[in-house]
């Protein structure tokens, strides 16, 4: 009966052992768990460690979907069908503890042990609201709310009686690729944030309950919202020669 007891079945003990159909295993920073393409007859869920699900497009531009935590399950497009295709490249991030469980025996033990099969659809539901949650961010929020949302999300904030926190390790490249915009404006945002008391970064970032003040009261000045604007050079002969050809 997938390996517990159905009377002294805990998800917990389930999640953080090996048993039938499930096995434990390390990985370390850069290691892929699976990649984009390949097929998926597994679901992860990541006992330790940081990781990030990343997607290539086919004019070979790479993106990263979201970061994964301690507690996080992935892979789970598995679940789908029988000889679905993975959506996505897991990889680590740094030394992960990952239990990987096969399809049956996932299916197995959410048809048999309720305990448990409340548990993944809650995470399933969450993720679900979230990804919805991302994709309203990025048709109508401007990319500084939207790293801000993020990294508040990384914080974990939002929660009574939580402390200020350090995310995890996480580059203004990955940032960028999350919140779809350049390394160079998520500079800018994140020297705003700095100065303005939201944040303060050296090696590892640590967000304030300021910044989730300002998302929650909408006071962030409109022109943190717009990009460094440059000066246009004077106008010459040359330049207006070059624009010519380019159009």
């Amino acid at each position: 009966m997938v390996g517990e007891s159905r009377t002294h079945f805990d998800p917990a003990v389930f999640l953080a052992t090996e048993g039938p159909g499930r096995t434990i295993s390390r990985h370390g920073a850069g290691q892929t768990f699976f990649s984009q393409g390949s097929q998926a007859g597994s679901v992860f869920y990541l006992q330790s460690g940081q990781a990030k699900l990343t997607v290539l497009s086919k004019k070979g531009k790479e993106a990263t979907v979201t970061l994964l935590a301690a507690g996080d399950f992935f892979g789970e497009e598995s679940m789908a069908s029988e000889g679905a295709m993975r959506t996505s490249t897991a990889t680590a991030d740094c030394v992960c503890l990952v239990l990987q469980i096969s399809r049956t025996q996932m299916l197995l033990v959410l048809h048999e042990e309720h305990a448990f099969s409340d548990f993944f659809m809650k995470f399933i539901l969450n993720r679900g609201i979230r990804t919805q949650a991302d994709l309203v961010d990025q048709l109508f929020n401007s990319s500084e709310r939207r790293l801000a949302r993020t990294l508040l999300l990384m914080a974990n904030f939002g929660k009574p009686g939580e402390p200020e926190t350090l995310i995890p390790h996480v580059t203004q490249e990955t940032l960028a690729e999350m919140i779809g915009t350049t390394r160079s404006r998520v500079s800018f945002f994140m020297n705003r944030f700095r100065k303005l008391g939201y944040i303060d970064y050296n090696g590892r970032i640590h967000v304030f309950r300021s910044l989730l003040n300002m998302v929650l009261q909408d006071t962030l000045p409109e022109e943190n919202a717009s990009r460094p604007k440059l000066l246009d050079p004077r106008p010459s002969a040359a330049r207006a020669a070059k624009r010519a050809k380019l159009v």
